[in-house]
């Protein structure tokens, strides 16, 4: 797990940033953003959590709860802001090139303020998904869906061709209006 925990400290950033929230509002909101790939368990998000804290980007402060123990905010902090605009204005090369951690950035780049910092990011996304590339290939070239007698390999190419065309259109238009935007 411990290579997803950029994404994992993301998505604490990118959720606190809207608003304070106790760490097991933050763990359901998480699990929705990415429980379908792999739901995130309390091992891992507290360890994460206890990181930020200690990196000086979360405050706990306890808030009194209908039991007897106190239950903890959590709120991002200056840095904490500052670091969520830097880790959505830099991204690593991973973060646009694998889908799940794709979508963990998109989920969040709304909070990066310039128009055309949010462009920087879907350009070098466009620019990944115009490589030619396949799941399969002949030596070194990517094999079409054309290509591929296997109706479930053509399956994974039909979709991936549909998906890959689908989320090329929408980065060009989505890129025409920050563009747009940044002009006006």
């Amino acid at each position: 797990m411990r290579h997803n925990a950029p994404m994992l400290e993301l998505a604490i950033l990118g959720f606190l940033h809207d608003v304070p929230l106790h760490g097991y509002e933050l763990r359901k909101r998480i699990a929705a953003l990415t429980g379908h790939v792999k739901p995130v368990a309390e091992s891992t998000l507290y360890p994460a959590i206890k990181r930020l804290e200690k990196a000086g980007l979360l405050a706990r402060r306890p808030q009194p709860g209908a039991g007897a123990a106190p239950r903890h905010v959590l709120t991002l902090t200056a840095e904490g802001h500052a670091e969520l605009h830097r880790r959505l204005a830099h991204p690593a090369d991973i973060d646009i090139t694998d889908e799940n951690r794709w979508f963990t950035l998109l989920a969040f780049l709304r909070h990066l303020d310039d128009p055309s910092a949010q462009a920087e990011v879907l350009e070098r996304r466009m620019a990944f998904l115009r490589q030619p590339s396949s799941f399969f290939y002949e030596g070194d070239r990517p094999l079409r869906a054309e290509e591929v007698e296997d109706p479930f390999r053509r399956g994974i190419l039909t979709i991936a061709r549909a998906t890959s065309q689908a989320e090329l259109s929408w980065l060009r238009r989505t890129l025409d209006t920050l563009r747009a935007a940044n002009d006006g």
